[in-house]
């Protein structure tokens, strides 16, 4: 595998919500493994030498747009978090009223959400009732398996 491949396999893994990717072809296998922090990029060829690149370490400015869960969460209340990967969006259309907003009063199975995976749009419900405390994440976000979305007391 060349190397302006290698560097566009490592640039959309570390722009991307992927945290590991392995590739296979006739020439090679390519593994690349994105943690919490950056880890290694092994390439393995063949009977040839290997090569190790290092991810880069996403910078301050990234970090700081996308809101940190752990500070958050520390609010009182639990959190209802995301049940799969995907995009979260806040209305059922870019043009309507949010489903919820801080302080809406909810009841448990109420939907809170649409979280978008694979090109099907699944509506998240409230899995109890209470009131709507803060929004984790902003309308359009990628979201992770657990991610907390809503703090509700």
């Amino acid at each position: 595998m060349d190397l302006r491949k290698l560097k566009t396999l490592i640039d959309l893994v570390s722009e991307s919500n992927v945290t590991e990717l392995e590739i296979t072809e006739s020439d090679g296998k390519v593994r690349i493994v994105k943690g919490g922090q950056a880890g290694p990029v092994q390439a393995y060829a063949p009977a040839q030498a290997s090569a190790v690149a290092a991810l880069p370490q996403p910078t301050p400015a990234a970090s700081a747009a996308a809101p940190a869960a752990e500070p958050q969460a520390a609010a009182s209340g639990a959190a209802i978090t995301a049940p799969m990967v995907g995009t979260f969006y806040r209305s059922p259309n870019p043009s309507a009223d949010p489903f919820v907003e801080v302080g809406t009063q909810v009841k448990e199975g109420q939907t809170v959400c649409i979280i978008e995976a694979m090109k099907i749009l699944n509506e998240i419900e409230a899995d109890r009732s209470g009131t709507i405390k803060q929004v984790l994440v902003e309308n359009g976000q990628a979201v992770e398996y657990g991610q907390p979305l809503f703090i509700i007391e």
